[in-house]
């Protein structure tokens, strides 16, 4: 009897024993996770003088881009990549995926493009590029449809895609170590809907972007452009440069945040000095 009951205390004791040996390694699991997920985003800077404020809450940090997803309009609010020399590559293949980082309604699927090409003449055009950043480990994010939006094929694969053959033969010249791109989409004219989906949503009637070399926009090497979605595909994007003043007007962003006030407010009232490395002449006529 006393023998059953020593038994008895024992496996009571060793039952508490386990549960104290085995929980704490899911707690263990759970907080390596919070560490490496804030490793992360500590570690990818994509933006330098820090990305453009006033967008949504929801921002995705990544090795290829940074992203502000718009929950309304489907599409990112802007987004922010850099090119060095180790990031471009060709020949990735453009395979249409949902992000799975973002709820189902605050984004598209990849039928929900369908039909758009005949009807609209548009593209899926990428934001943060697949030539720019497709040598970045997780390149296939660059298809997520949060870094697509339905960008007309004549702008696409037009003076869009000349600016960002510009900014890879910029990031090559030996005296440039990286370049800061931001992007996004503008929203001033009703451009219609895809015709595949009742999910709603809003096209973009053009776009901005911002390019700097270096460490920040303060030595002076950046440009900003604008460009609608009706730009014809022979146009020069050297015709429509803007001061980094108008993207924030008509965007409702702001932009180099992370830098003085004095030198923001300097720099973002006039042209920047980076057109003649680009392609473009020191003055550009102002087309859009």
């Amino acid at each position: 009897m006393q023998g059953m009951q020593k038994a008895k205390l024992v496996s009571l004791f060793i039952i508490p024993m386990l549960g104290a040996c085995t929980t704490p390694r899911s707690t263990d699991v759970s907080e390596t996770s919070k560490q490496l997920t804030l490793t992360q985003s500590v570690t990818v800077d994509n933006c330098s003088v820090g990305c453009p404020s006033g967008g949504s809450e929801v921002t995705l940090n990544r090795q290829a881009y940074t992203l502000n997803n718009n929950g309304s309009t489907k599409f990112a609010n802007w987004v922010a990549y850099k090119i060095t020399k180790e990031t471009p590559a060709s020949g990735r293949p453009r395979n249409w995926k949902t992000d799975p980082d973002v709820p189902a309604g605050e984004t598209l699927n990849p039928v929900d493009y369908n039909g758009a090409s005949v009807a609209l003449k548009i593209d899926r055009g990428h934001q943060a590029n697949l030539a720019s950043m497709g040598g970045i480990t997780d390149w296939q994010t660059l298809n997520y449809l949060t870094n697509i939006t339905p960008q007309k094929s004549d702008l696409n694969q037009g003076a869009w895609a000349r600016l960002e053959d510009q900014e890879r033969k910029l990031s090559k010249t030996p005296d440039v170590d990286v370049v800061y791109v931001a992007t996004g989409p503008l929203y001033e004219q009703n451009i219609g809907s895809l015709p595949g989906t009742n999910k709603v949503h809003t096209i973009p009637s053009g776009y901005w972007k911002v390019i700097f070399t270096g460490s920040s926009p303060a030595g002076g090497l950046y440009a900003a452009f604008i460009m609608g979605q009706s730009t014809p595909r022979s146009a020069s994007f050297c015709d429509f440069q803007v001061t980094v003043d108008e993207i924030e007007e008509r965007s409702g962003l702001t932009f180099w945040t992370s830098l003085p006030y004095d030198v923001q407010a300097h720099l973002k009232a006039k042209r920047g000095q980076l057109a003649p490395k680009i392609g473009c002449a020191s003055e550009a006529v102002v087309a859009n």
